[in-house]
């Protein structure tokens, strides 16, 4: 674990010497002059002069002052890197009244001694925003790491750095984050992604937060860490979304990632309701939560107050290109609030045993059928379009990719004792090859049902809208890279059009505490299930069902390399780190599928 420096006083020749420290000064000078007065009487006495009185003691010393009543209470961060200019945030409050608004000064520079200054400016801290600040620094040079932070009345708060993105450069590597659940455990993906110092920046996936209350989802062993959510109530309101917020940004693991590296973030569903789309939430009820625009809005604003985001005049809208130069074009899309259609739900289309599947292909396939919206897609295209960067890489959510299972396993997922779990259904399997005479009528009735896409929430829901961004892909001939998180589990897959045609490479992230499929199915299922993905989907290369961790992706211009690297723990702060696997992408029409790295 990275510790971050400890808030310190301002140096003495800062700009921003305290004022009692001034005064100070000014009363040393005072005194200084009267004793040099003092000395000339006395010297005039001693040639003849007229003789001074006597000499009057100097006063005591001005007491020290009081300690700075202000704190810096979550740490800093930097966000939203361009070439010359970095988002940076923090939170002061006075816990003596924390009502209280609180002017401060921001400070960047090339040195952590700040001696001096690049950029600086003043902010104000209120409870509008939450105590949280976020000013827009600019007037910095391309492919510059600078040192910044924040000081409110003497005091100074921890020290942060971050790199502006390159005019040009030969490499850029990247961290990539999902899906960190509070209670579930200890946030090592992030003290680990903290300690390396060959990392860009960081990019996070969404999920950055979790909206349940206690004992709603993935905290067994919250109270027992010493992780148990604050609101203990689901968050629905903007104050509650504020608390779970501050309770997350007290992480020490998260916030030395904040203070090591600038972050480029997207939000997923739970920074507002599980399963969110543009106008509901399966984990949202009208009748006793109230309204899902209300609530949206709330979350949304939070998120804001919260995230070092460059926030636009339209808050809900927070896909935005960055450009490593003409290396790498990353790309961040709003999968999840901003253009999604509700998810399909597989029992609208069962009656008992049988399934509908020429309805449900229909209406997955409608050409109409929305995720991203027809304004953020016509986006997409055209920064690809513009853009003369090798890789193009996009940042999002979900899966993209093609993942299918037998129906049986698929109900089984949905409600338990639907269907048959992955060793029940393996054993079917075993059965109809030794044995096809024994099968009984309902084991051929599981066997005749159809493939089913595994995650409906995922890009196997919006079949046209997929479609739409690999053929854009593919006609613009783009190196394209697909980022992914969600769910909760280490992914790398070929991605291809629906002529089969290969167009780019899909790697997905585990995640840095929530539980992933072995949590529901165990490990012996989970790896059982693996294998019958595998099998049934040639484009997955590569899946891990049973570790925590992150993604490391470094681009140069011959390669675009995947590294996942997981922790060995949750539970404890005590972990190791270890690399699971390495795969590669090489740029160029016939190069567009992965190997080994």
């Amino acid at each position: 674990m990275t510790d971050l420096p400890a808030p310190s006083a301002v140096e003495p020749e800062s700009a921003h010497t305290p004022i009692w420290r001034r005064d100070f000064v000014r009363q040393s000078l005072s005194l200084m002059a009267s004793a040099g007065a003092t000395l000339s009487a006395l010297s005039l006495s001693a040639c003849g002069g007229s003789p001074s009185p006597e000499p009057v003691p100097p006063p005591p010393p001005a007491p020290p002052p009081p300690p700075a009543s202000v704190r810096f209470s979550h740490g800093v961060a930097s966000g939203d890197p361009l070439h010359d200019r970095l988002i940076l945030w923090t939170r002061v409050i006075d816990p003596q009244n924390e009502a209280r608004s609180l002017s401060l000064r921001w400070e960047v520079a090339l040195a952590d001694d700040f001696k001096t200054l690049v950029s600086s400016g003043e902010a104000s801290a209120n409870a509008d925003s939450d105590h949280t600040v976020k000013v827009d620094a600019a007037g910095l040079q391309p492919g510059q790491r600078y040192f910044y932070r924040f000081v409110c009345q003497g005091l100074a708060s921890p020290t942060g750095r971050a790199k502006t993105l390159p005019r040009q450069t030969e490499q850029v590597k990247l961290a990539v984050f999902s899906c960190a659940n509070y209670p579930s455990g200890f946030f090592n993906a992030y003290a680990e992604a903290a300690k390396r110092e060959d990392l860009d920046a960081a990019v996070h996936l969404g999920d950055y937060l979790y909206e349940y209350g206690r004992g709603d989802y993935g905290d067994a062993n919250a109270k027992a860490l010493g992780r148990e959510v604050e609101p203990a109530t689901e968050a629905i309101s903007l104050s509650d979304y504020r608390r779970r917020y501050a309770q997350y940004r007290s992480d020490p693991d998260l916030q030395a990632l904040h203070a090591a590296l600038p972050l480029i973030a997207v939000w997923d569903d739970h920074e507002v309701c599980d399963d969110a789309w543009a106008d509901g939430g399966v984990n949202h009820q009208p009748a006793s939560e109230g309204s899902f625009a209300a609530r949206k809005a709330a979350a949304i604003q939070a998120y804001h107050e919260w995230m070092p985001i460059r926030t636009g005049a339209k808050a809900e809208q927070i896909y935005r290109s960055f450009a490593f130069g003409d290396l790498l074009a990353l790309h961040m899309l709003d999968t999840r609030l901003i253009g999604r259609e509700q998810q399909l739900l597989l029992q609208e289309f069962r009656q008992g045993s049988r399934f509908d599947n020429s309805r449900f292909e229909a209406e997955r396939l409608r050409s109409d059928r929305q995720l991203l919206g027809a304004s953020q897609q016509q986006w997409l295209r055209q920064q690809m379009a513009a853009s003369s960067a090798t890789w193009q890489l996009l940042g999002q959510q979900v899966l993209m990719t093609r993942m299918k299972v037998p129906a049986a396993l698929r109900f089984e997922f949905d409600a338990p004792g639907s269907g048959l779990s992955p060793k029940a259904y393996a054993e079917l399997l075993l059965k109809s090859q030794l044995s096809p005479e024994a099968l009984t009528e309902q084991d051929r009735a599981w066997l005749a049902l159809p493939q089913l896409p595994l995650n409906l929430d995922a890009w196997d829901g919006y079949d046209a809208a997929r479609e739409a961004v690999l053929s854009s892909a593919r006609e613009l001939n783009k190196n394209l890279v697909v980022l992914a998180g969600d769910s909760h589990n280490a992914w790398a897959s070929n991605l291809s059009d629906s002529s089969g045609q290969a167009v780019g490479v899909e790697f997905a992230t585990a995640s840095v505490s929530s539980p992933g499929i072995e949590s529901y199915l165990g490990q012996d299922a989970a790896t059982l299930l693996s294998t019958l993905l595998s099998q049934s989907n040639a484009a997955i290369r590569f899946a891990n069902m049973a570790q925590r961790g992150f993604l490391v992706l470094t681009a140069t211009p011959q390669a675009c390399t995947a590294e996942w690297v997981f922790v060995s723990t949750i539970n404890s702060r005590n972990y190791s780190a270890e690399v699971g696997q390495r795969l590669k992408v090489l740029p160029g029409p016939d190069q567009r599928t992965l190997k080994p790295a």
